[in-house]
């Protein structure tokens, strides 16, 4: 764990993760960090809490240590959201301070109780309610309700324009050493907008319409400095995040990118094969190509590139009267996170028996996905000429529909 300033007498308070699945279930191959902040008045609250991943509440004491605090000077601990990454440590802290004071909404209070038992000394608010901590330092709230639970809110510190957001405006990765945006190479920027897209896709985007009323909500406010509960703090250009969220929240409908994610699984290789195909038809268009194989790719991984493409390319084996079983199951999670609108072709092989088709159809009609397809290309056993006739014809189509419709001369 380590601390930095963020200004005047507010403190980041970090700890990184790595090797681990985020929710039990997220690959995150650049980790991420959980952030908590020490916001300094007369008085002294903690928020947003602190990772109970960590193990050791000793960590957090060490650090209080370094800036000559200890627990007991903490007044408040404002929890804006009650998910255990950020109040795991609730138990030990109350353990050792029994005055402190709980700041949270009326649904996070009722989580307390379910979470951690009975808990006493709780101040509800709701929007526009602010706690004073003297010398100058109001805190005002927000309730961003199901960003990505209901019980969610945002804290802003209205001397400094400071935005602490939670799981909004959060992202995966981190680079040791470097908390601020301003810290950081174009390069690097790149990779942390690459981890926020990832980050939205696998833990917000079931909630975008949530989260749209959120950034509403938030529009009219100055906000100087986003310090989220994940990832960096954003200082120096904190409208960089906040344009990026709102991109993430617009591609739940349609991506205006120029991309095509091809899904594929195969059992004995002609599937493959004409996967193979299609992805170098795609090389004669301009248009970036991201190719996943099931299930041998992380879901993450996935979501985070369908998110971004508004062109699908789905191409799977039919199995016992159905799809593919991995890309059922593929195709099942985008449905719950609410992937819609995307332009889509399905190519695949069968052997003894159709029925693939069937169970794609009744995903798509369960979830109300509302892709729309162009012809698919199904064959027996190994594609022939003109299947693979058909499938020039259907990526052309595709790319069309995204409006990638002139292909690239190369000389």
């Amino acid at each position: 764990m380590n601390i930095s300033k963020l200004s005047e007498d507010i403190y980041k308070l970090s700890v990184s993760l790595d090797n681990i699945l985020f929710e039990g279930i997220w690959e995150i191959p650049r980790g991420v960090s959980v952030n908590s902040y020490i916001v300094k008045g007369e008085k002294i609250a903690l928020v947003d809490g602190v990772c109970g991943w960590d193990g050791v509440p000793e960590h957090l004491f060490e650090m209080l240590d370094q800036m000559d605090m200890k627990i007991d000077d903490v007044d408040y601990l404002i929890i804006n959201h009650m998910e255990p990454d950020h109040s795991g440590w609730l138990e030990d802290l109350r353990s050792i301070n029994a005055n402190l004071s709980i700041i949270c909404t009326k649904p996070a209070e009722q989580l307390l109780e379910a979470f951690y038992g009975r808990v006493d000394n709780i101040r509800v608010v709701k929007d526009g309610d602010t706690l004073d901590l003297g010398n100058g330092r109001v805190l005002s709230f927000a309730t961003v309700p199901n960003v990505h639970w209901p019980d969610a809110m945002v804290t802003y510190d209205t001397s400094t324009s400071t935005l602490f957001s939670c799981d909004v405006f959060g992202t995966y990765g981190h680079i040791e050493g470097k908390h601020f945006d301003e810290d950081l190479t174009e390069e690097e920027l790149v990779i942390f907008e690459e981890e926020g897209v990832r980050y939205y896709s696998n833990i917000v985007a079931t909630f975008s319409d949530f989260t749209k009323k959120a950034l509403d909500k938030l529009k009219d406010i100055e906000i100087k400095v986003v310090a989220p509960g994940h990832g960096l703090v954003w200082r120096k250009n904190p409208s960089k995040i906040i344009e990026d969220y709102k991109r993430y929240v617009a591609y739940q409908k349609e991506p205006d990118l120029h991309e095509v994610t091809v899904l594929y699984g195969s059992m004995y290789g002609m599937t493959e094969k004409a996967t193979m195909h299609v992805i170098e038809k795609l090389k004669q268009y301009d248009v970036k190509v991201n190719v996943h194989r099931v299930p041998e790719t992380s879901w993450g991984t996935i979501l985070a590139s369908v998110w971004n493409s508004p062109a699908i390319i789905l191409a799977m084996p039919t199995y016992e009267y159905k799809m593919f079983p991995p890309m059922a199951a593929v195709l099942e999670e985008l449905g719950n996170k609410k992937v819609h609108n995307r332009k889509a072709l399905r190519i695949g092989s069968y052997g003894w028996s159709g029925g693939a088709q069937k169970e794609l159809d009744e995903i798509m009609k369960h979830k109300g996905m509302q892709w729309t397809f162009v012809d698919p290309v199904e064959f027996k056993g190994a594609a022939l000429e003109s299947d693979y006739k058909k499938m020039d014809e259907g990526v052309a189509q595709l790319m069309d529909i995204i409006g990638v419709s002139d292909a690239v001369v190369t000389v």
